[in-house]
């Protein structure tokens, strides 16, 4: 059993439902798409969550990305998106830094700051569920795409990723 990340807690208290896949306890997997794989559902299902900053105003608030784990992101939409000339993806350390959590285990849901602007890859809106981090390498949590929007306050973001 998955000791409860601080991800699983904020649904729960929230009384959102989810369900709980440990795919990795290790956490060596290496990529969206391996862990997609491990988890047997299809790459468009599985979303990653990318931290990305604002280059001309960086005290702004940073971005939380969430596409397909198969896409990558499409910078010059999302800045266009954000209302900005140039977006840059935030270096591990950044995204460590800014999170509190390790890469790979970035979990929306379980960032409850109002410092960060949650989007979300038009594509989910052909999705019942997502699968999404738990806030913790190799842990992944299935939830209604309708409550990530509520959880995260996740706005749309159409053309935010690019097939590879």
């Amino acid at each position: 059993m998955t000791q409860k990340t601080h991800a699983m807690r904020v649904l729960d208290a929230r009384g959102i439902a989810y369900t709980v896949r440990t795919y990795d306890a290790a956490g060596a997997f290496h990529s969206g798409d391996e862990a997609a794989t491990l988890l047997g559902v299809p790459p468009d299902r599985v979303y990653k969550t990318l931290v990305v900053l604002r280059e001309a105003t960086p005290r702004a608030r940073p971005l939380l990305v969430m596409i397909p784990v198969a896409h990558h992101a499409d910078l010059k939409a999302l800045a266009k998106i954000a209302g900005e000339k140039k977006l840059r993806m935030a270096t591990q350390r950044e995204a460590e830094q800014l999170t509190g959590m390790q890469v790979g285990g970035i979990s929306a849901p379980a960032l409850q700051k109002p410092g960060f602007v949650v989007l979300i890859d038009g594509a989910a809106r052909t999705r019942t569920t997502i699968h999404v981090s738990a806030g913790a390498r190799g842990v992944d949590l299935e939830l209604a795409v309708t409550d990530f929007i509520v959880i995260t306050n996740a706005q749309w973001a159409d053309g935010a990723s690019a097939a590879p």
